[in-house]
């Protein structure tokens, strides 16, 4: 299963993009060997519309035309459902055994996102109630993707 990442706003140059491609790099690597594998990421500028509302229909027009059909969507939003590592290198393996293709994993911009594409998700997954900056949270999701093969794989690398 190919595994993308979507993301508002630009990751610059530095420690941040630095640690999230390591990861990235370490997923790519390991995961076809499980069946996973890092299709691509896709960065978009955040909207300059004028209300916040906005802002999220049209990030969210964006992140549409970037899906793949039949893809399983799942967007990070604090508000959403929390799994631990395993839970969520679980849920990986089921979607890829049961045949799906390509999955996203979208992270929204300042504002939040859309409702409707909330409405859409297939998934909406929370990496703790804190809310994080968009540079850790592509650390965050890049390590826990990693962590996945790991776990999917029967690596040391995760230690319960």
């Amino acid at each position: 299963m190919r595994i993308s990442l979507f993301a508002v706003g630009r990751l610059k140059t530095g420690p941040e993009k630095e640690l999230a491609s390591r990861y990235l790099d370490r997923f790519a690597k390991t995961g076809p060997a499980v069946g996973l594998e890092f299709s691509r990421s896709i960065e978009i500028p955040e909207s300059r519309a004028s209300n916040a509302e906005t802002r999220k229909k049209e990030e969210g027009s964006a992140l549409e035309k970037a899906l793949l059909e039949g893809s399983i969507l799942v967007l990070l939003d604090e508000r959403g459902k929390t799994l631990d590592s395993e839970a969520f290198a679980s849920l990986l393996g089921r979607h890829r055994d049961s045949g799906k293709r390509d999955l996203m994993i979208a992270i929204g911009g300042a504002d939040g996102l859309d409702p409707e594409l909330r409405a859409r998700a297939d998934l909406v997954l929370n990496l703790g109630s804190m809310t994080w900056p968009h540079q850790l949270v592509r650390i965050l999701i890049a390590e826990q993707l990693y962590r996945a093969v790991t776990i999917l794989s029967g690596h040391p690398y995760h230690r319960a």
